[in-house]
């Protein structure tokens, strides 16, 4: 290898390092408080003096393989965020957390595309093809607006039932006791408060 080639590797090298490791400062933690009257409330910055805030996730510093994909459908996020009513953060979280942008995803239990919809719910929503981002997204936000109007605005609930369907939320009246679930809305909550600040 010569001089210059030795040069050029070291250089990406250097330029890899810098685009993998994100910049310290950007971690956040969540925290969570129950009210009164048992709805939820979630903050990256509790400010109450009294401890009503409990740490609910702890952000963890890790490589972001996908970074470079994240944008590529913001243009269609927008759109629908929109058109439905959802915070883009929110959607773009979601997107994230359901198929880390991957229009292609398939779930083992058949969900498709990038916010993983399940095939019974393809006609309801309008959806020719899964894979086509445009529908796909339309259809997941149009989803999870009914969804967020059904439990009046509660957000926590809302994501509970995008993932474990609503008869489960209605059931148990909070955040069903699924491991799974209480996961991803932990991980959409994470991703909504990055993209939001």
């Amino acid at each position: 290898m010569t001089g210059c080639r030795k040069k050029i590797v070291k250089i990406l090298i250097g330029c890899a390092l810098i685009i993998t490791f994100p910049a310290p400062g950007a971690l956040a933690d969540i925290y969570r408080y129950i009210d009164e009257n048992g709805v939820m409330h979630f903050t990256n910055a509790p400010t109450s003096s009294t401890n009503e805030f409990k740490l609910f996730l702890r952000e963890r510093s890790k490589p972001a393989p996908t970074w470079y994909r994240s944008e590529k459908y913001d243009h269609l996020i927008t759109s629908a965020a929109e058109r439905f009513g959802v915070a883009f953060p929110l959607l773009k979280a979601i997107i994230k957390a359901e198929s880390d942008f991957d229009p292609q995803a398939v779930s083992k239990k058949g969900a498709k595309g990038l916010m993983q919809i399940m095939p019974q719910n393809f006609k309801l929503l309008g959806i020719k093809d899964p894979f086509d981002p445009t529908q796909n997204i339309n259809a997941g936000a149009r989803y999870f607006k009914q969804l967020y109007k059904r439990f009046n605005g509660k957000l926590a609930l809302s994501l509970a039932a995008y993932n474990a369907g609503p008869t489960a939320v209605d059931r148990y009246k909070t955040i069903p006791p699924y491991e799974e679930t209480e996961e991803y809305v932990r991980r959409v909550l994470k991703y909504y408060y990055k993209y939001k600040n």
